[in-house]
């Protein structure tokens, strides 16, 4: 098995990935388009610039990305991206969310209880492995197979020693390819320095998605081996200037999910079944938050984080909405289809091979579709304590339990030995529990059961019996001791049996949950996700055999690159300039928010260059995940620092339009005057100029 990505790296080099047009494409690092990079930019990367990109930046295992910016350790990811390290900090009087942190020293740099950076190591092919492990086999029969090979490759790939690798099989070309992706963990992840929220989120809503923009969207890490800082060979030096227009830019990152090889069959049921309720369903859900947020300046610090990424989803799920009831595009989604089916079609020897996978998703998506309000309320626990920490924990609690006496080949994948690090580090930190909140999210969650699933129906009667939603959170939460890591610990460390004798009510409460839920569970794997996954291996073979892998995969939240440049878009009957500056910020505040500049910044002024670059867009393909992605230049430096995405690109996840899709950048000219002038951190900035500290 190959254990390093840079062993090949001539031969990779020879090949092409010229199936896609334009800048378009998420490549990852093992096929990359180098062809089109020599015809368009006269670029070839070359094997030390490649093994410069991999080990220079990292995975937020939450769900961002960021890169090592120095040697020693130090991390640049987005503000948004820190949003829960800022609010678990937060204790007594504290908001660093909304206030911002600054580390003057480096015993002042504070560990975040619950995050992990992934450094990637390596990719393997192990397609060959997989495909020998699950041919001919479907339902409950191939769910256990798949299983059982992927334990085996991940649990041979961290060799005994899951606290410092992390390995995951990753399914590519929805089946067609599988890889082994290895990373190095880093658990010791410390806050350096944040600015305040309304520089980093500067315009709000209105803003989000949209440009010109004034945010310092930054926050940096510092990662730490043994205790000190980690020491990294290999990152991204800061270029103090930023870019310049028509640049060529790479953007590396983890872009979380795509969907631009699925079938129109499943895109039209995941509008119309999954999208459109959840959009309903989050917009309840927003209500709620936001009356409790009023309250009072506690409550609004409690609610703060969700409400964030709440506001942040509906306004992507409105976006990929507009593109999914687009006749133009269902059209075309429609005749690729059309022309795949009739190519399998117009052979005999293809149709025996390929049988007929369309209509075996049809049949899969008409299963989901009578479950899926059961599976996601029960099975998904979106009955029961949607944000909540004290719910989370106990189902973690019971359903791991249960899970870690399983053969290791028999568990889901979050319980495998190689993933237990990160279940474990969850459980162990030591973060404030808001019981209030907790109530509400409680009582909200399984009054939305109860409208949704009915108030006549089995489970709801016996999960609720004569309370209210009201009165059984209030039990459950004014009951349970599991706001004590120590207590989790506890039931961690001791297993099925501790579990089995605890008398914490929440506990309790899961342990009569959880035998229904895993039944729905075990019930949607068998009938729905493992006829969609064998139809969609067969649709993925079959188009490779007619075109080739020529293309990237669908985003998987694995480490990718897309290449563009420097360039406005035509809005209507106006140029869109790729920059914006110091300036444009002062003039756009108005003293009120969303549009109000800290107290740091209006103090700042005087001293600042108006002139300096802020943020800045280029046509780079990214999506969701690629927050905090570095943007980078020819030479391997840091010019910018991704932190969203205009609003055309929200269709991203279906498609991409090189002509208006654009992704927003910080400029590395705009954090260096912002961490030297208004935050007088010399320190901080002397160590991204000089790569140490």
């Amino acid at each position: 098995m190959k254990r390093w990505l840079i062993v090949g790296f001539s031969g990779l080099l020879l090949g092409s990935a010229a199936g896609a047009m334009a800048d378009e494409g998420m490549w990852t690092l093992d096929h990359l388009p180098v062809k089109q990079l020599q015809q368009r930019y006269a670029f070839t990367p070359s094997p030390q610039w490649i093994s410069l990109i991999q080990h220079a930046t990292v995975r937020l295992a939450e769900g961002c990305s960021g890169s090592f910016v120095s040697a020693d350790g130090l991390v640049m990811t987005n503000h948004h991206c820190a949003n829960g390290c800022l609010s678990q900090l937060s204790r007594g009087g504290h908001n660093y969310m909304a206030d911002g942190y600054v580390a003057a020293k480096p015993e002042d740099e504070p560990k975040c209880p619950d995050v992990e950076l992934n450094q990637l190591e390596s990719i393997t092919d192990v397609t060959a492995q997989v495909n020998a492990a699950t041919n001919g086999k479907s339902g409950a029969g191939r769910i256990k197979a798949e299983r059982a090979v992927n334990s085996k490759i991940e649990e041979q790939c961290v060799a005994g020693d899951p606290k410092t690798w992390r390995c995951d099989v990753i399914t590519l070309y929805h089946g067609g390819r599988y890889a082994l992706y290895k990373y190095r963990r880093y658990q010791d992840v410390r806050l350096v320095f944040a600015p305040e929220q309304s520089i980093a989120f500067f315009g709000g809503d209105p803003d989000n998605f949209n440009f010109p923009r004034y945010d310092l969207d930054v926050t940096f890490f510092r990662a730490y081996v043994d205790g000190k800082p980690a020491k990294t060979t290999q990152f991204l030096k800061f270029a103090p200037q930023g870019p310049k227009a028509g640049e060529l830019t790479f953007v590396v990152g983890n872009p979380g999910s795509t969907e631009r090889r699925t079938p129109w069959l499943q895109l039209a049921n995941m509008r119309d079944n999954v999208l459109i309720p959840f959009y309903g369903y989050l917009s309840d859900l927003r209500g709620v938050l936001w009356q409790y947020s009023r309250a009072g300046a506690q409550q609004a610090k409690e609610a703060q984080d969700m409400l964030f990424g709440i506001d942040n989803t509906l306004k992507v799920f409105k976006g990929r909405l507009q593109t999914l009831t687009d006749e133009t595009f269902i059209q075309a989604k429609q005749k690729e289809d059309a022309a795949l089916r009739d190519w399998i079609a117009a052979d005999p020897a293809r149709r025996a091979k390929y049988g007929a996978p369309w209509a075996d998703l049809a049949r899969a998506q008409q299963r989901g579709e009578e479950l899926q309000d059961r599976y996601t309320m029960i099975a998904g626990g979106r009955g029961f304590g949607v944000g909540t920490r004290l719910f989370a924990d106990a189902m973690t609690l019971v359903r791991g339990a249960a899970q870690r006496a399983k053969p290791d080949a028999e568990r889901l994948p979050m319980f495998r030995n190689a993933n237990l690090p990160a279940v474990e580090q969850s459980l162990e930190a030591d973060v404030p529990v808001y019981p209030e909140y907790e109530k509400t999210m409680m009582a909200w969650s399984m009054e939305k059961m109860r409208q949704i699933l009915g108030a006549d129906d089995a489970f709801v009667h016996q999960t609720l019996g004569k309370r209210s939603p009201d009165e059984l959170a209030r039990q459950l939460v004014d009951g349970t001791r599991l706001a004590d890591p120590k207590v989790r610990k506890q039931l961690w460390d001791g297993g099925e049996k501790a579990i089995a004798a605890s008398t914490d009510p929440m506990i309790a409460f899961v342990r009569g949950i959880e035998p229904t839920a895993t039944k729905l569970r075990k019930q949607y794997e068998d009938e729905v996700q493992a006829p969609t996954t064998r139809a969609d291996e067969a649709i993925a073979q079959a188009r490779f055999a007619r075109d080739g892998a020529s293309t990237y995969p669908d985003a998987t939240f694995t480490l990718r690159l897309s290449y563009g440049k420097v360039v406005g878009w035509k809005e209507g009957d106006h140029q869109v300039p790729p920059f914006t500056d110091f300036a444009g910020a002062y003039a756009r505040a108005t003293g009120a928010d969303p549009f109000k500049l800290p107290d740091s910044w209006i103090r700042a002024k005087g001293s600042l260059d108006l002139s300096t670059p802020f943020d800045f867009v280029t046509d780079n393909d990214i999506i969701g995940g690629n927050s905090g992605s570095p943007v980078i230049d020819r030479d391997g430096r840091a010019v910018g620092l991704i932190f969203d995405g205009n609003i055309h690109s929200i269709g991203g996840d279906y498609t991409y339009d090189g002509s208006n899709n654009r992704a927003v950048a910080v400029d590395t000219a705009a954090l260096l005057e912002a961490v030297r002038k208004v935050y007088r951190l010399p320190r901080l900035a002397d160590e991204l100029v000089q790569g140490h500290l």
